[in-house]
């Protein structure tokens, strides 16, 4: 019984550090960029020596991939519930939906912009294979508000001729221009308010029935 609390504590323990050597590394790309930023870098903030940083990942690229994966995990999960895809019947339904997914997506994005700046700018001058890693990311993303478009059509309240894969990628990438306006003007907390009612604006007037 004792051993398996030893091995326990052990085990918090390692993932104790591990979430700790995520958010030094992500300090230091934040304040440096990921190019500037080496090992040796990470493992001074923490006061740990390389070879326990290399017990834990194999290097900063392994890093950026986790960081990647909490970014579409975390907006993953604001697309739950009242905000999933098929959750809304009317066409008002879908205007409040738009403006709440809105309002947390700008919410995010103001929370979290050196995030998004490590993920579209930098990751992607890293090399093809994490290019692709990021270009898979918004496809799934263009996927993903199909489904809410299909689920309009499907309930009469969007347009029955609607290319709903072509417009999620369309939206999807209206989102994005939104996230580079706000890396833009980063300590404005009103950068992001009237752009995103633009956008709700155009996705509901151009596709309702």
């Amino acid at each position: 019984m004792s051993e398996e609390k030893i091995l326990s504590r052990a085990e918090r323990n390692r993932l104790q550090l591990r979430s700790d050597i995520l958010q030094a590394a992500f300090i230091e790309f934040s304040e440096r960029g990921y190019h500037q930023t080496a090992i040796a870098d990470i493992a001074q903030r923490l006061g740990i020596g390389h070879g326990t940083f290399y017990r834990h990942f194999e290097n900063k690229r392994d890093i950026l991939e986790h960081v990647i994966n909490d970014t579409a995990v975390q907006l993953t999960n604001l697309l739950a519930a009242e905000n999933a895809p098929t959750a809304v019947a009317t066409l008002d339904e879908y205007t409040e939906q738009c403006r709440r997914i809105a309002e947390r997506f700008s919410e995010f994005a103001h929370a979290n912009p050196n995030m998004l700046r490590l993920v579209l700018l930098e990751a992607t001058s890293i090399d093809a294979e994490m290019t692709q890693r990021v270009f898979m990311l918004i496809d799934t993303g263009g996927h993903l508000t199909a489904a809410y478009l299909n689920n309009g059509v499907a309930r009469g309240y969007l347009r029955s001729d609607l290319d709903t894969l072509s417009t999620g990628h369309a939206i999807v990438g209206m989102i994005m221009a939104g996230m580079f306006r706000l890396l833009s003007d980063p300590t404005n907390p009103n950068v992001l308010k009237p752009y995103a009612e633009s956008v709700v604006r155009l996705i509901v007037e151009g596709m309702a029935n």
